[in-house]
């Protein structure tokens, strides 16, 4: 598989995710996707996620950019302690 299409795929699946939570509320959607990526995610996801993310995130809905982010400064808070 190539870069690319794992990236489209991991967006294509995180927004997915996003759309269950969606009906919750933008607080329950955001904190719904955080949850499930982070238990259901291998960490080369979470990786390639993140680095999606902090190249603009192109193709991540607004809800779900925002939980990819708190869950990488989560992680890199949890990194530095």
């Amino acid at each position: 598989m190539s870069h690319s299409s794992t990236h489209d795929r991991l967006v294509y699946m995180a927004n997915q995710i996003g759309k269950f939570f969606q009906s919750q509320g933008r607080d329950k959607e955001v904190a719904g996707v955080a949850e499930h990526i982070k238990k259901f995610w291998d960490p080369r996801m979470l990786k390639t996620i993140y680095a999606h993310h902090d190249a603009g995130g192109e193709g991540l809905d607004p809800a779900v950019k925002d939980a990819i982010g708190k869950l990488k400064d989560a992680a890199v808070a949890k990194e530095k302690a």
